[in-house]
């Protein structure tokens, strides 16, 4: 069992404007729809903890890590297209960082347990792509193209047989990054 501390609160209140203005809407844990609070987005502040946010409903389509901070106009600093309509809290975590990658769906093809972050699975472990994973301790990201650049996913304690199933259809990670942040 992951030493994960659920007890520590976050805190990001989003605005429908720019440079904060506009209504607001405070939130303290998962959302997985924002509509009926605010119909867009586009300014936020991180006050406490870390948190996913994602441009639809029910934790889908594109995703950005917001940490502690200010984020007066995140749709042109982040290139979002859309407006965040959900996010989820990052719970703290301490203690060991453990992922296995697998090459292929289904835990299928080659395989390497991690427990760093990993810049570059082609250049580490001479994997052309890594298609399902296995998180058993700890919160990483996972980035479309070596060097922690490109799209992003949220990975939480848990198996993970198919991204395409995730609605990541055609997508390829090539960089793995813990979540160490203080949140």
């Amino acid at each position: 069992m992951s030493n994960t501390g659920m007890n520590m609160r976050g805190k990001i209140t989003f605005y429908e404007e720019k440079n904060f203005q506009g209504r607001s809407y405070e939130c303290m844990n998962d959302c997985s729809d924002m509509s009926s609070s605010l119909s867009r987005s586009q300014s936020c502040r991180v006050e406490s903890g870390c948190f996913m946010v994602y441009d639809r409903s029910n934790y889908m389509g594109n995703q950005y890590f917001m940490k502690r901070g200010e984020y007066s106009d995140y749709m042109s600093m982040m290139g979002m297209r859309d407006c965040i309509k959900s996010c989820r809290m990052i719970p703290m975590h301490r203690g060991q960082y453990r992922m296995k990658i697998y090459e292929k769906e289904n835990f299928g093809g080659q395989s390497h347990e991690m427990m760093e972050d990993c810049d570059n699975v082609m250049d580490r472990y001479r994997m052309d792509e890594c298609q399902s994973c296995n998180v058993m301790d700890g919160h990483w990201l996972m980035y479309e193209q070596p060097q922690f650049r490109g799209k992003m996913m949220y990975m939480r304690p848990g198996e993970y047989r198919n991204f395409r199933d995730m609605g990541m259809s055609g997508q390829r990670f090539m960089s793995m990054r813990r979540i160490t942040d203080s949140c």
